[in-house]
């Protein structure tokens, strides 16, 4: 799995991207710069384009930051509670803020999401049976309860339809102005690059990177915080995206290790490659209708999960 592939692959693919949907667009139809197709390009079909390379670099190194600090394989946002905790401050942000704006909500979501995920690493401190399947079970329960929380209250409060748009992750809604709040991912792919070498050793144990040195609590701190920034965003903007931060980290493990430095890039490029190729599955297998990118990025990744843990026993 070499970079230079990868890239090439992210460019065709993204080219293709581009010029499928259901209006009909053509490369030379963008040669008039008034002209209708021109529009929808640069007001949808580009913003769409930006939000899921942002989104699948974003949500895969997410995963690869949770899994390197809780030293478990099967740890992602997704088993972890962490897009459950986000939900949840979503809905107290629209209960207890009718009026918020997105910054507003972002804040508050930022911070269900922090909290859950730092409740889950305490937990994860106190499971005395470490075995790597059972962490990711708890924390699918623990995603559950929340998540139950989160439809009691909905219910409760007449907003259930509401929260159904965070739910189901969709990039059709995506234009001009409405996927900006992505851009968050880049400084967060930055300092997750700056700070790998730390993450690594952190990996390591607590009392390995204290003998070394390394202010552990507060590299974890760190790491969760921009799990936490990236995971908000993504559900603000598109919504739920299952599993990618949890298959993606695994599959770059397989052909490049664990060295979270050598393995970031392929992690993003992959992510990216991954969604855009769910993204392109879901608008042309029913065309003209849609797939929700959150039921193709399901289907698919919950089977190569599957794969992951059959993987994992046969070599255990």
């Amino acid at each position: 799995m070499k970079k230079r592939y990868l890239l090439i692959a992210l460019l065709l693919l993204s080219f293709f991207s581009l010029f499928v949907g259901v209006s009909s667009i053509k490369p030379m139809d963008l040669l008039d710069f008034k002209s209708e197709e021109t529009e929808i390009f640069l007001i949808s079909r580009v913003p769409r384009l930006v939000a899921i390379l942002l989104a699948g670099a974003g949500m895969s190194i997410a995963g690869l930051i949770m899994q390197q600090l809780s030293r478990n394989k099967f740890v992602s946002p997704t088993t972890a509670g962490t897009l459950d905790a986000t939900r949840l401050g979503i809905l107290v942000s629209m209960l207890l803020f009718t009026n918020a704006s997105t910054i507003e909500k972002m804040i508050v979501a930022f911070a269900f999401a922090l909290a859950g995920t730092l409740l889950f690493m305490q937990i994860l401190d106190r499971i005395k049976f470490k075995d790597a399947i059972f962490i990711p079970l708890v924390g699918l329960m623990f995603g559950n309860i929340l998540s139950s929380i989160t439809t009691f209250f909905a219910y409760k409060s007449n907003v259930i339809q509401n929260m159904s748009a965070w739910l189901q992750g969709d990039f059709s809604m995506i234009m001009k102005g409405r996927y900006e709040l992505l851009y968050i991912s880049i400084p967060v792919l930055i300092i997750t690059y700056l700070y790998a070498n730390r993450f690594t050793v952190a990996g390591m144990g607590e009392d390995f990177s204290r003998n070394l040195g390394l202010a552990y609590k507060r590299i974890v701190n760190i790491g969760l915080i921009l799990v936490a920034l990236v995971t908000t965003t993504v559900i603000l903007t598109v919504g739920m995206i299952p599993f990618l931060g949890l298959i993606i980290p695994n599959i770059v493990s397989i052909f490049h290790g664990d060295h979270l430095k050598k393995t970031l890039p392929h992690t993003a490029l992959l992510g990216a490659i991954f969604l855009l190729i769910c993204d392109i599955l879901g608008r042309v297998l029913i065309y003209p209708y849609e797939i929700s990118i959150s039921l193709m990025v399901g289907v698919i990744g919950s089977g190569i999960f599957l794969y992951l843990l059959f993987r994992r026993k046969a070599y255990a």
